[in-house]
């Protein structure tokens, strides 16, 4: 198939492009990396009035640590973030998740701001985001806002973006000594979408977890927090010594939904499987470094 008539603009700055978004509404489609809106495009998923190209936005990229948070800006791409120094010592869960994304050609022009945007049950991104707390900040010609990261995901490709809005940045609490984490997919192949995911992190104290979030993805229609998962783990010393009670605490959680060539019941199974195999291997995890 081909993509339907649009018209293309690319604007010297954000100034202009938050302009045309304003002025054009839900007629205007942000343009960062295109490896998932073209795709839409050409599927006919997605017909735009207008297609708003974001490369002359060269403020948005960027990765920084401003005290105690690692922002990075919309248009950095997944490579740029994977070979960050920065990424790599203070997000090592995002460093992890980010070699799942797809293969290196999709991370060579795919952008953050792209992924949180786009908002696909079975993206990385998202789920660590929500794992680890982090917000996005969007903006409009109106002025900027943050939304919690928790709060952004509505559902199946739906976010809390309204018309006119972009993504500036995603920030994200460095980690901190004594927090550990684990990150785990199942696809048909590397660098397929992901049938059943999760990213997790955990605070503990002499080996001993006192807070842990955990977030699946790809069997579910957004990042969805696992409260149950997490509250089972609180109070218990890693390595784990019993996971039988992870099988109830998952299915208490989740709920997946049957999608051509997979049950609902087979991805509860899957995850369950990722949980039991990534809480095992926390302890083998980095504890990030000192900030102070």
């Amino acid at each position: 198939m081909k993509a339907r008539n649009f018209n293309y603009v690319r604007p010297a700055g954000l100034a202009e492009i938050l302009s045309l978004l304003e002025r054009h509404g839900e007629g205007a489609v942000p343009l960062a990396g295109g490896q998932s809106l073209l795709a839409t495009l050409n599927m006919r998923l997605s017909s735009p009035e207008l297609l708003v190209d974001l490369g002359g936005a060269e403020d948005l990229k960027y990765i920084s640590l401003e005290r105690d948070e690692i922002v990075i800006g919309a248009l950095t791409t997944h490579a740029e973030v994977l070979s960050s120094p920065i990424v790599q010592k203070g997000l090592p869960l995002v460093a992890e998740a980010v070699r799942h994304v797809a293969h290196v050609a999709i991370r060579n022009r795919g952008t953050i701001g792209g992924s949180l945007a786009y908002a696909d049950p079975a993206a990385e991104l998202p789920a660590c985001a929500v794992a680890l707390g982090a917000t996005i900040v969007v903006g409009s010609s109106r002025g900027n806002r943050t939304v919690a990261a928790e709060s952004f995901f509505k559902g199946m490709f739906a976010t809390a973006l309204k018309p006119g809005e972009l993504i500036l940045s995603v920030r994200f609490p460095a980690q901190q000594r004594e927090r550990r984490w684990a990150f785990s997919e199942l696809s048909r192949r590397r660098g397929d979408f992901a049938i059943a995911g999760m990213a997790a992190v955990a605070d503990t104290k002499k080996a001993t977890i006192t807070d842990a979030r955990v977030v699946y993805f790809g069997c579910v229609e957004r990042p969805t927090l696992a409260r149950r998962v997490a509250e089972g783990m609180c109070g218990k010393t890693l390595p784990l010594a019993d996971s039988a009670w992870i099988g109830e605490a998952v299915q208490a959680d989740i709920t997946p939904l049957d999608s051509p060539g997979w049950r609902g019941s087979t991805k509860l199974q899957l995850a369950t499987v990722l949980t039991r195999r990534a809480l095992h291997t926390m302890q083998e995890s980095s504890l990030g470094i000192d900030w102070a």
